[in-house]
């Protein structure tokens, strides 16, 4: 859990060097993953007190602890792929997908932050300065492994962040939740 944490933190200070060796240590996979599960349940254990505490209840709870953290997980899939996507057949690079598996994973770390959304009137902003940290992060990590220009590199990792927000627009349309999140349907102030 040590390594883990260390490299969340290398990845959250943006160390060029860490990027790198991810990108090209394949035994990262699993880590990276873990990371991204770690970080979309920070902000799944608010929904989850939540539950607890104003629904008093323990399936309202759980329910909000499992969508946070699934809709964060889907988020990471959403912007690696389309960042792949984007870099691959806009841009002709050569990444492949695990390397971006990889970065993109660790750079969702300083979302860690939203632990702190509760805290009412800060808490929403301390989230949004971990959301565009980890878009640094991400811009950050794929210019060390993708063979692009700096503003290719930035078009294509910003591409996939309105991919996330396009898909989650449609999506919460559609189901009829708010797109600022979830906290309406859980009644959790700062979600």
């Amino acid at each position: 859990m040590r390594k883990i944490i260390n490299r969340g933190l290398r990845a959250g200070l943006l160390d060029q060097e860490f990027y790198t060796e991810a990108g090209e240590d394949n035994t990262l996979n699993q880590e990276a993953l873990l990371m991204v599960i770690l970080v979309s349940a920070a902000s799944g254990i608010l929904a989850f007190i939540s539950g607890l505490m104003i629904k008093k209840s323990f399936g309202a709870a759980v329910l909000g602890l499992s969508v946070l953290t699934a809709i964060g997980i889907a988020n990471y899939f959403i912007w690696v792929y389309s960042t792949h996507f984007t870099s691959i057949n806009v841009f002709q690079s050569e990444v492949e997908l695990n390397k971006l598996l990889r970065i993109l994973g660790y750079a969702s770390s300083p979302m860690v932050l939203s632990l702190f959304s509760f805290i009412p009137y800060f808490g929403p902003l301390i989230g949004l300065i971990g959301s565009v940290w980890s878009l640094v992060a991400g811009f950050t990590g794929a210019q060390q492994i993708l063979d692009l220009n700096k503003y290719e590199t930035f078009s294509t990792v910003v591409f996939g962040w309105l991919a996330i927000l396009i898909i989650k627009s449609l999506v919460t349309n559609i189901l009829g939740i708010n797109v600022a999140g979830l906290g309406t349907l859980f009644s959790s102030p700062g979600l």
